[in-house]
């Protein structure tokens, strides 16, 4: 099933933007009086029916609305740009396909990129969404200081630091049903001052594996331990 997205459909928008509409009606070849589904993005499937089948503005009627239920646990993932602007894309994608509930973009001392395309970042979250038929789209933050992320209040906050000396895995330690923060540091980690400075803010300090990884795998792995401690 191929899934749209409309966000405006709880102010009354009853038609699909030019891109949806051109994929509805001339690459998927839909017409009047097929049956679709599409999400607004804020939780909420529709089954509509299309009215008008234009492929600048497919119109349809909504003939059912369906909750999606929401989910006991927020997973956060607080992480450092990389370099390559296409991994942090590509960690978006993937983190929203296993299930994220907010990306946040924080400038650490070792960052080697401070400017990314936020409205970028948020097509390819709506586009991971529908391909993994969610019906929520993630609060994806703009670049923040690291000073302002760890005065973040959720409930389990974790730092991932290479520490050879660190034996606590974030699989052993994260509890079900919270609200989580995990910080991603850069590819030359975060610096000594911003692991005390996270510690000193109430942060445990986790492992993710005996592998060193990449910045954007990092992330996903995190992602998809905390899914998984929620399963």
């Amino acid at each position: 099933m191929n899934l749209f997205y409309q966000p405006r459909i709880p102010e009354g928008i009853l038609y699909l933007d030019a891109d949806e509409s051109r994929h509805c009606v001339r690459v998927l070849r839909h017409t009047v009086g097929d049956n679709i589904r599409i999400t607004d993005g804020k939780g909420f499937f529709y089954d509509a029916v299309i009215t008008k089948a234009d492929d600048r503005e497919c119109q349809f009627h909504i003939e059912n609305k369906i909750a999606q239920p929401p989910r006991d646990f927020f997973i956060h993932i607080a992480i450092s740009p990389t370099k390559n602007a296409d991994r942090i894309e590509w960690f978006v994608e993937k983190t929203v396909e296993l299930g994220i509930d907010k990306v946040s973009l924080i400038e650490c001392d070792n960052t080697e990129r401070t400017y990314l395309k936020k409205e970028r970042l948020e097509k390819v979250a709506v586009s991971a969404m529908k391909q993994s038929l969610k019906a929520t789209t993630p609060v994806i933050e703009g670049l923040l200081s690291f000073q302002d992320i760890v005065t973040s209040h959720e409930a389990s906050k974790f730092i991932a630091y290479v520490d050879q000396q660190n034996p606590d895995h974030l699989k052993n330690i994260a509890l079900p049903q919270k609200s989580y923060l995990v910080l991603i540091g850069p590819e030359g980690d975060f610096s000594p001052e911003e692991l005390t400075l996270a510690l000193n803010n109430g942060f445990q300090k986790v492992s993710l594996g005996h592998s060193r990884l990449r910045t954007e795998t990092a992330g996903i792995a995190a992602c998809h331990i905390l899914n998984l401690t929620n399963s």
